[in-house]
């Protein structure tokens, strides 16, 4: 065995760039196979997380522009929301929402205890907010119903915004008060969520409406839902809560521009849907990108095998057995493949590793909320190791057939071989 291992070392010495190109093929595409399904279940992965953090049966409605004339009035009218919309969207629908709520918003406004201070936005909301949002008690409570009917002045922060505030004189921020814009609120809790929205805390909806002189306006209505179970039924919903809206307002039902409607469930569905496609386009090209791989150890192995015919020979007319000199081309095919493999199942995961540490945490504004792009980028290992056998088993298939068809000849055919 170690005169075999000898030999092996001695051809791979002699034949370095054919020994590296060989390595570089196999490598190659185990390297790129692990980086391009890492970079895919990054993606993947982020769009599941963001489904995972959000109530999928939840439905945001905003205002928008008329784009079509109804009933003498012009296209381009502002459509504002009001309390009204609100109030139908509990009394019309009663099968098919669970919870709804609205929000308003008032910014730059400063926010002080004792001599620190913070100027960020904030948010009037109902209690079912939580359940639609990435938002997470941290400390204390959340906005409840008494504190929306009794229109109490008490105020959620977030954790960064707490620090500011609270760091420095190392007071416990639940329960103490808080000047905003010379309205005193009480901290009942603090929060913190996916992204960055330290800039923003939460008040009570009609807290909101009552001091900062809003009137029956709003910005968004936020529900969840029941019974509503596939595409098809959340758009025949939608269409129905469209026509119930235009009503209040005057507009076309089929006027889409007078309202946006964001659907989370249709939007998941949507989303599988484009991960599947994705998941997809990312293993054709990964498997590919492995075939190019074959192909190369395949070609080398052959060429390889048409070089050593003249050897072959040389060693049959020794007495040398046509098993002893298969087997060296197979132990020499099945270590090059297996050590650069290796050497490429490491690097990929490597990079995939690197990916998670660079951009495993970025997120994207998309106004509303901040969602994550890019998480987890990793590979099932499993995967790895079978592309590696892969590439080693086509490597000894390759070297294994030219190899038997060159043995089968006599010497002094072998001999004769260019």
């Amino acid at each position: 065995m170690i005169d075999l291992w000898q030999e092996i070392y001695g051809t791979i010495k002699r034949n370095k760039l054919r020994t590296f190109l060989t390595g570089f093929a196999v490598a190659w595409g185990i390297f790129m196979l692990i980086v391009l399904l890492g970079a895919g279940n990054g993606i993947i992965h982020a769009f599941e997380q963001n489904a995972s953090e959000r109530a999928l049966n939840s439905i945001r409605l905003g205002g928008g522009w008329t784009t079509q004339s109804y009933e003498g009035l012009k296209e381009g009218r502002r459509i504002q929301l009001e309390n009204k919309d609100l109030a139908a969207t509990e009394k019309y629908f009663p099968d098919n929402i669970i919870t709804a709520g609205a929000t308003l918003r008032q910014g730059d406004v400063n926010i002080s205890f004792g001599q620190e201070y913070i100027n960020i936005s904030l948010m009037g909301v109902h209690p079912n907010y939580v359940e639609s949002e990435a938002i997470k008690t941290a400390s204390g409570r959340f906005i409840n119903r008494n504190d929306v009917k009794e229109r109490r002045k008490v105020i959620i922060l977030h954790k960064k915004s707490a620090e500011i505030l609270f760091g420095k004189s190392r007071t416990e921020p639940v329960g103490r008060f808080v000047n905003a814009g010379g309205v005193a609120y009480r901290v009942v809790g603090l929060y913190e969520d996916q992204g960055d929205q330290s800039s923003l805390a939460f008040i009570p909806f009609s807290t909101m409406q009552t001091i900062y002189n809003k009137g029956d306006k709003l910005n968004n209505i936020i529900f969840t839902t029941k019974n509503l179970t596939s595409e098809a039924a959340n758009e025949t919903f939608e269409k129905e809560y469209r026509k119930v809206i235009a009503a209040n307002h005057r507009f076309d039902p089929e006027d889409e521009g007078a309202i946006w409607i964001w659907n989370r469930f249709t939007q998941y569905i949507q989303t599988q849907n484009v991960a599947g496609l994705l998941r997809t386009a990312i293993w054709v090209i990964g498997i590919f990108t492995l075939l190019s791989g074959i192909v190369g150890v395949s070609n080398i192995m052959l060429i390889t095998v048409k070089e050593r015919t003249r050897e072959f020979g040389i060693r049959k007319a020794l007495g040398a057995k046509p098993f002893s000199i298969l087997r060296l081309i197979i132990v020499e095919s099945v270590t090059i493949t297996t050590f650069f493999g290796y050497i490429g199942m490491v690097a990929g995961i490597g990079v995939t590793e690197w990916m998670n540490s660079a951009f495993g945490t970025q997120t994207a504004d998309a106004g509303m909320f901040q969602a994550r792009m890019f998480t987890d980028p990793t590979v099932d290992i499993g995967i790895a190791i079978q592309a590696t056998l892969t590439l080693i088993v086509a490597g000894t298939l390759a070297g294994f057939f030219p190899a038997k068809k060159a043995v089968s000849i006599s010497p002094i055919e072998a001999l004769r071989a260019d």
